[in-house]
């Protein structure tokens, strides 16, 4: 049980450390002062100052940070709606997500 519980906590932390390395490249893709504010996981990225050209580098970041592609199918909208839907996408193309270490 104990070794169960070790790798739940394990994955806790590596989504917490993705979470964390998400939300700092939105905040250096929006720069100052736009990325001093907090930035709630379910906002319109949008809404926080995210324009399409610095849609288009956080798409290069997040390649480029987790070491995934991202196929065209996916650029969409609703895929780069919030820091949270970015995340699920992010699950979605990680390796050990199709069970690939």
């Amino acid at each position: 049980m104990s070794s169960a519980m070790n790798k739940k906590r394990d994955a806790d932390t590596t989504e917490i450390g993705k979470r964390e390395r998400l939300i700092g490249l939105v905040r250096r893709i929006l720069g100052a002062p736009a990325a001093s504010r907090p930035l709630p996981i379910d906002a319109r990225l949008s809404d926080l100052g995210m324009s399409s050209l610095k849609m288009v580098s956080l798409m290069l970041a997040i390649e480029a940070e987790f070491d995934v592609v991202i196929p065209q199918s996916e650029i969409t909208p609703e895929q780069f709606e919030s820091i949270g839907s970015v995340e699920t996408l992010l699950e979605k193309l990680s390796p050990s997500a199709s069970g690939a270490l």
